[in-house]
């Protein structure tokens, strides 16, 4: 009796390796509950090398899959996209296209459309929190900082006087804004900008700061103005809040400089970074960070400049607004 002779395993098309690679997940490390251990510490050691485990198992998968794409070439499964909550946003009735008319209308009139227009130079006052007779060192360092960071930037102690006497003054001096720059136990806690002459005010909470010399292979800023990026401010509450912190700075950069500042939002949290292109060849190009780096939540935003008594307030965050994890207003 003849028998066939066996024909060799044929590579699986692209709906089933990647139907084997969802089964994989699914059928991935799941690591067991270690609440029934009473000992604290045996507890906190077996939950550590649950998640080396686990770890391990990822990468084992993702090598896998690493191979079987080279090995099928062009007919390899689509890469799976990484969900994220960025992805998972909520709907947002006051999220605006860009490209909008009625928006770009709005942007020639509002109180920001002069740094815009390259018709009005940013001029940007500094102070601190009031009762504090000796700074901090950390705060000192970070006002050092921010002067590199923002062009045509004054600083001065606050000292005694209230902060409608500093607007008062400032608005006779034809400064563009007040920034005053709180801290708490010696470090900067949170950021006030009023804009001037009529406002708006903001209030950001200051988090996750890193000064310029901190910053591994860190580069000294010049004196060149920075090209302003502003990333993802998708909402009408966002677009303002771009507009504010880029009035901060000069809307003629000097390009000479290939120096930026990026403001870019995500999931509500504004990441403030500085950096210098380097052109290492005619087709080769890397960024240099240059300091310092930090991030802001906005807290509430005042109609007119600061009054904490009669103010206006058009957005102000409450603990009640979050409803989900994925709901964003910026």
């Amino acid at each position: 009796q003849k028998t066939k002779p066996m024909s060799a395993p044929t590579a699986p098309t692209r709906e089933e390796a990647q139907q084997i690679e969802e089964e994989e997940e699914e059928a991935a490390y799941s690591a067991p509950s270690v609440s029934h251990i009473k000992n604290k510490a045996k507890r906190a050691a077996l939950r550590e090398e649950l998640k080396r485990i686990k770890k391990e198992e990822k990468k084992k998968r993702r090598l896998k899959r690493k191979r079987e794409a080279e090995r099928l070439g062009e007919d390899a499964p689509p890469a799976k996209i990484q969900k994220t909550l960025e992805m998972k946003r909520e709907f947002d009735a006051t999220m605006v296209n860009p490209d909008d008319e009625e928006i770009g209308e709005e942007e020639e009139i509002d109180e920001f459309a002069s740094y815009f227009n390259a018709e009005r130079t940013p001029k940007i006052f500094l102070t601190t929190s009031v009762g504090i007779k000796k700074r901090s060192t950390e705060t000192l360092r970070f006002i050092e900082d921010l002067k590199t960071l923002i062009p045509n930037l004054t600083y001065k102690e606050r000292g005694q006087h209230s902060l409608k006497e500093i607007v008062k003054v400032c608005r006779e001096k034809e400064f563009t804004a007040v920034l005053v720059l709180n801290d708490d136990h010696g470090l900067p806690n949170s950021l006030l900008i009023s804009h001037l002459p009529e406002g708006p005010t903001m209030l950001f909470k200051l988090t996750s700061i890193v000064l310029g010399k901190q910053i591994l292979g860190h580069g000294r800023a010049t004196d060149h103005r920075p090209e302003v990026i502003l990333n993802n401010f998708g909402t009408r509450l966002g677009h303002t809040t771009a507009r504010m912190l880029a009035s901060l700075l000069p809307q003629s950069p000097e390009f000479r400089g290939r120096r930026v500042v990026t403001f870019h939002a995500q999931r509500d949290f504004i990441f403030v970074r500085h950096h210098r292109y380097i052109f290492d060849s005619a087709e080769k190009a890397r960024l240099q960070e240059l300091g310092p780096r930090f991030t802001l939540k906005l807290k509430y935003l005042q109609h007119g400049t600061f009054d904490s008594q009669f103010g206006e307030y058009e957005w102000v965050q409450k603990n009640d607004m979050m409803t989900s994890r994925t709901r964003f207003f910026l």
